[in-house]
């Protein structure tokens, strides 16, 4: 009986072996979702990162153009007109860029603005003179600030080349347009977000630091 059972084991087990394996064949490998969302292009691979650069410099420019037009009207400042007609034509060069890398990347763009930019939009067309002055160069020049790191975010780290050479346009781009908002003397740079705080530097870099200044 123990010689009948030790059999029955042995040819399970091998049943079982067998099974394993015959799962690990059957069954897809894990996964990444990070490698997921990676597209390959003949410019390199494509990431949700450098997709949503577009989608974002695309939304940009939606509500960008109309109030760089509201400034023509509704601005008392003639810097304020100036620098609206100037981001306006900016971003017209801009939109067609996004569209064309876009389209050659295929990545689809939105065709309005977000909510926020929406409710940004529908604010500035009801204001007008000193009101819409200063509303207008903080809310652009607080927009740019955000836009401004997720372009130089992907510009830093893409493995796209044609994103690598849109982002290097669009770093262009922004810091052009704060510079303009600011020329403004209408951003109030104490509502503007605060810089990252530096990560603490590790214990060991801060001993030989200390070491080399005693």
């Amino acid at each position: 009986m123990h010689r009948l059972l030790r059999g029955e084991v042995l040819m399970l087990g091998g049943f079982v072996a067998a099974a394993a394996v015959t799962i690990v064949l059957v069954m897809p490998p894990a996964i990444d979702p990070a490698a997921a969302q990676w597209t390959q292009t003949t410019s390199g691979p494509l990431t949700a990162a450098d997709r949503d650069l577009l989608i974002k410099v695309r939304q940009a420019g939606l509500w960008e153009m109309p109030v760089g037009d509201y400034a023509q009207t509704r601005a008392e400042s003639q810097r304020v007109k100036e620098v609206g007609k100037l981001l306006m034509q900016d971003h017209m060069k801009l939109d067609l860029m996004t569209r064309q890398v876009a389209k050659r990347l295929g990545v689809a763009l939105p065709d309005e603005p977000n909510a926020d930019q929406q409710r940004w939009m529908a604010q500035l067309a009801a204001e007008s003179g000193p009101a819409f002055d200063k509303d207008f160069a903080n809310l652009l020049r607080a927009a740019h600030g955000k836009v401004f790191t997720v372009v130089a975010a992907v510009r830093a780290g893409t493995r796209n080349s044609e994103v690598r050479k849109f982002a290097q346009e669009g770093v262009n781009f922004v810091m052009r347009h704060m510079t303009l908002l600011e020329s403004t003397g209408l951003v109030d740079h104490n509502d503007l977000p605060e810089p990252p705080t530096p990560s603490p530097a590790p214990p060991v870099a801060m001993a030989v630091e200390t070491r080399r200044h005693t």
